[in-house]
């Protein structure tokens, strides 16, 4: 009944400041505050107000919000407990193997040599073997030598 009235008054007092801006020639402006001041008596006239009310003041709905939190908590400490662990991957990737009665392979088993190298080929020539390297470093030396270092 409070929140109805208080609702009501917030409405009436918003469309007399929209009057009052659009008295001033301020259309748009009026329009929006108008716009904005019917969304009070709006929500209480479809009843989403007593809804609210009873949501926020009833104990048994806060009990229900700290049930909701105290789950999604858990699932996140399970979660991070997981991926410390390493739990659930290698766990169905061993239970997997031993349905098809083979062995598990280890997650690192192949080396790595790092990236892999072209052959030389005959007729082609590296920059390396060239000298391209020793003029870059010649520019290099220049650059140094002209600043004194």
């Amino acid at each position: 009944m409070l929140t109805s009235t208080v609702c009501a008054a917030l409405s009436a007092a918003g469309l007399g400041i929209a009057l009052l801006t659009a008295y001033r020639k301020r259309f748009l402006a009026a329009i929006r505050i108008a716009a904005w001041s019917l969304i009070p008596i709006g929500l209480v006239m479809t009843g989403i107000v007593d809804w609210v009310q009873d949501l926020v003041l009833k104990p048994s709905v806060w009990a229900g919000f700290g049930v909701l939190a105290l789950s999604a908590l858990l699932f996140l400490i399970g979660r991070a407990a997981g991926r410390r662990t390493g739990g659930g991957r290698t766990e169905r990737r061993a239970a997997q193997a031993a349905s098809r009665g083979g062995a598990v392979e280890p997650a690192g088993s192949a080396p790595t040599l790092g990236p892999a190298r072209a052959p030389d080929r005959p007729g082609t020539r590296r920059r390396g073997a060239t000298g391209g390297d020793a003029e870059d470093f010649s520019d290099i030396e220049a650059i140094l030598k002209k600043h004194g270092i």
